[in-house]
Order: C-alpha cells, then structure tokens, then sequence
C-alpha cells in the first residue's frame, strides 16, 4: 500500500490523517505544480487526475480524499477520527459535507478561478467570472459555521473528527491566497488555535510549501 502525495491542501489532510492515527504508509511523490498528475502515466491509475490516491498492493486505486480516509479508519478503528458507531460515523460524515458544501468547495473554486487561474486554466474549466462569488460564499459558510461551533472544541464535540481535518487544511491554504477568515468569527478563531496546535498540522506540511508560498 502506498499513497500517491503532492504539495497541496488535499494531500495535506491525509497526511494529517495518517498522523492523527500513527499509520506509517510509504509516499511516493508527485509533481502537483508541474501537472504530474494529469500525465497519461497518472491518469491510468486515476482518471479523475486529483491527489492524494491510495495504491493497493493489489493495484487497485482509491481515490477522493475522504473516501481514502474511509477504508483507512476500517483498517485502523483506533483512534476514530470518523466514528465507533453508527451514530458517531453518521454525525461526522453529516458534518464534513456541510464543510464541504458550504465552505471548502467554495473557497477552492475561488482559488482556481483568481489567484490560481494560471496553475489550473489547462487542466480544468475555470469560471474567472465567478471568482468572487465563490469566495463571498465560502465566507457566509464560515460565519454560519462559526455560530453552529458556539463553545464546542471541535466542529463535532468533544473529539477530532476529519471535519475538522477537512476545514483546518482549506482555511490554512486560503488565508495565504487572499481568503482569510475574518478575525471577528471568534468561535472559528479559537477552533482554529487549537487545530493548529496539534502536532499533526506542522508535521503534515508538504517540504514544499514554504518553496511556493502556500500551506499545503
């Protein structure tokens, strides 16, 4: 088994994954920046083109981060960063595509049709019109999401979920592209210092980011 990694904010969540858990898999690397990953070569093994990926001994590809995450956790239950039961794993999926839809998916599209055109306007159509509405929409995720955290620790409760894996790795990347979370969101401010103090979050940083100026 082996993960297919790259810089990048997506990559990054698994890897902070892997080390909420302490699962040791070998990485091999992949040029994200130079489009690796949408050579004939990758899109073989991916036709989707996204990274990370998950190669299986026995060569099945799995791809879609929380996909990945998924089987990983039905292979390593302990510690649960989804759920030990039916509830718990229904609450955390519940919440990570309410991040997903009204947040992240958002935040990345404005990233790819402003700041990032130049990286991603050959490999996917990209909507510079649009830009701005998105980033406008991942911010009104965010204020909705700040109100919905109230006192919590984490966007589930008591417990790290990859909900809160899925939010700390998007906001991290766009507040250094020109979308930051706004400093009066003062239930995010707190939920963001205390993922960012989490081993993982520096551990999970590509070598990389600091070379492109971007936290993934």
């Amino acid at each position: 088994m082996k993960v297919l990694n790259s810089f990048g904010p997506n990559p990054r969540m698994l890897r902070m994954f892997l080390r909420e858990k302490n699962i040791n898999i070998d990485f091999i690397e992949h040029d994200l920046m130079g489009a690796e990953n949408r050579g004939e070569a990758y899109l073989e093994k991916n036709p989707g083109g996204q990274l990370p990926a998950l190669e299986l001994d026995n060569g099945m590809v799995i791809a879609e981060t929380i996909v990945i995450c998924d089987y990983l956790e039905e292979l390593h239950p302990e510690p649960a960063l989804i759920g030990s039961t039916p509830d718990e794993r229904a609450k955390t999926r519940m919440w990570t595509r309410r991040v997903e839809q009204k947040v992240t998916e958002n935040m990345y599209a404005g990233f790819r049709f402003s700041e990032g055109l130049k990286l991603f306007e050959n490999r996917m159509r990209c909507l510079p019109e649009a830009a701005d509405g998105f980033k406008a929409a991942g911010q009104d995720g965010l204020a909705w999401l700040d109100k919905q955290i109230g006192s919590k620790e984490f966007i589930c409760g008591d417990n790290v979920t990859i909900a809160d894996l899925v939010l700390y790795c998007c906001v991290d990347f766009a507040s250094g592209v020109g979308q930051s979370m706004d400093a009066t969101l003062g239930n995010l401010t707190s939920w963001f210092a205390r993922i960012e103090s989490r081993p993982s979050a520096a551990e999970s940083l590509h070598p990389a980011a600091e070379k492109v100026g971007m936290r993934g």
